[in-house]
C-alpha cells in the first residue's frame, strides 16, 4: 500500500517510472494523428519497437550542420535527416529510451560512482558520449544539443553554451537528480536547477521546473500525490499550476490533453498536462502512461515526467511487471547518494 512505502521505495519507483513513461511512448513518439498512431500501432499496452517508417515524421525538416568535426553528434544517424518517414528511433529495440533519458542514466550513473552530484563531470561526460558513435543508436538528436555543439564550436565556455529552452524533454534529467536527492530535497531542488541551466537555460523552464518539484518532492516524503497537486496549485502563483485539473477530471482525455492542452512538446501546455493525468490517475499508474501514450505528440517526455510522479505515490510494485521485466535500462537509486 502506498501509505506503507518508505521514501525510498517512493524514490525507486518514481526512478522506474521516469524510464517507463518514455520507454512506453518510444515507437509511437511525435504521432499527432491519432488514428494513424492507433492504425499503426492499436493500443500501446506493452513496450515495443517502433515500425521502420512513420507517416507523421517531420525530420525531413529539421537540419544540423557541424561547424567543425569535434561539434558532429550525428554521426552515420546524419544520413536520414532530411528524408520523409523516417521514424525518430529507428533503431531502438522495446523497451529501449531515448535520448534525452539514456542521457539521465549517464546522470545517475555519476552520482553513483562520485556518490555527488559534479555539474563539470556531467559536462564532460555528456559532450564524450555525444561525440562518440557508438554511445547510442537514437536518430533523433533534439534541438538542445545541436545548440550546445553549435556555441561550444564557437569557442564559448561550457557554462555558456545551453541555449534557450523550452521543451519537457530538458526537465528529464533535473527530475532524475530530485529523486536521487530524495532524502535532501532542499539539496536536490539546487542541483537541479544548477543542471537544467547547463543545458535548457532560462526562466521559463525554471518555474517548468519547481512546478514539478513542488508536487514531485512532497510526494517523495510521503504525500498522497493528489493532495499535492491540489496544494501546490493553492500556495503560489506559478503560471504551470493554474489548470483547473480538478474540474476538467470529467471531460475525455484525449479531448483535454489534445484540444484543451497541446500534445506538442512545448513546456506551458506540456506540464500542466502532465499533472492533469497525474492527478486524475494517482492511482492507476498503467491506465495513466498508457492514456498519455496514446495521446500522441511528445508522449515520451510528458510520460517520463508523469511516470515519475506516479512512480513515487505507487512505489516500484505498483508498475507492471512485464513493464519492468522488458525495460531493458533497470533504474536503481544511485547508492552513495543521500
Amino acid at each position: 500500500m502506498p501509505d506503507q512505502l518508505t521514501s525510498a521505495d517512493r524514490a525507486a519507483g518514481a526512478l522506474w517510472g521516469l524510464f517507463l513513461g518514455d520507454a512506453l511512448a518510444m515507437p509511437v513518439h511525435w504521432y499527432y494523428d491519432r488514428q494513424a498512431l492507433f492504425n499503426d500501432y492499436g493500443e500501446v499496452r506493452d513496450l515495443m519497437a517502433p515500425l521502420p517508417r512513420h507517416s507523421g515524421s517531420i525530420l525531413h525538416r529539421s537540419h544540423y550542420e557541424p561547424l567543425n568535426e569535434d561539434a558532429d553528434i550525428l554521426h552515420d544517424q546524419a544520413q536520414y535527416w532530411g528524408q520523409r518517414d523516417v521514424h525518430y528511433h529507428q533503431h531502438l529495440q522495446a523497451g529501449e529510451n531515448t535520448l534525452n533519458l539514456q542521457l539521465a542514466q549517464l546522470l545517475l550513473d555519476q552520482v553513483d560512482e562520485q556518490g555527488v552530484y559534479s555539474s563539470d563531470l556531467f559536462l564532460q561526460e555528456m559532450i564524450a558520449f555525444l561525440r562518440n558513435p557508438d554511445s547510442h543508436r537514437d536518430t533523433y538528436v533534439e534541438e538542445w544539443a545541436r545548440g550546445f555543439f553549435t556555441r561550444r564550436a564557437q569557442g564559448l565556455s561550457l557554462s555558456r553554451c545551453a541555449v534557450e529552452e523550452k521543451h519537457i524533454g530538458g526537465l528529464v534529467g533535473a527530475t532524475a537528480l530530485l529523486i536521487a536527492y530524495h532524502a535532501e530535497p532542499d539539496t536536490g531542488r539546487v542541483l537541479a536547477h544548477e543542471h537544467l541551466q547547463l543545458t535548457h537555460r532560462g526562466t521559463h523552464m525554471a518555474k517548468a521546473l519547481e512546478a514539478v518539484a513542488d508536487i514531485l518532492q512532497p510526494v517523495l516524503a510521503g504525500k498522497d500525490l493528489v493532495q499535492s497537486v491540489d496544494q501546490a496549485r493553492r500556495k503560489n502563483g506559478n503560471r504551470f499550476l493554474t489548470f483547473d485539473f480538478a474540474g476538467y477530471a470529467r471531460r475525455d482525455d484525449l479531448e483535454v490533453v489534445g484540444r484543451v492542452l497541446s500534445t506538442a512538446c512545448y513546456v506551458e501546455e506540456a506540464v500542466p498536462a502532465v499533472f492533469y493525468l497525474a492527478r486524475k490517475y494517482a492511482h492507476q499508474a498503467e491506465k495513466a502512461l498508457v492514456t498519455n501514450t496514446m495521446a500522441g505528440g511528445d508522449n515520451c517526455h510528458r510520460g517520463a515526467i508523469l511516470g515519475a510522479l506516479l512512480g513515487a505515490q505507487c512505489g516500484p510494485e505498483g508498475w507492471p511487471l512485464r513493464w519492468r521485466q522488458n525495460l531493458l535500462y533497470h533504474p536503481s537509486l544511485p547508492l552513495d547518494a543521500p
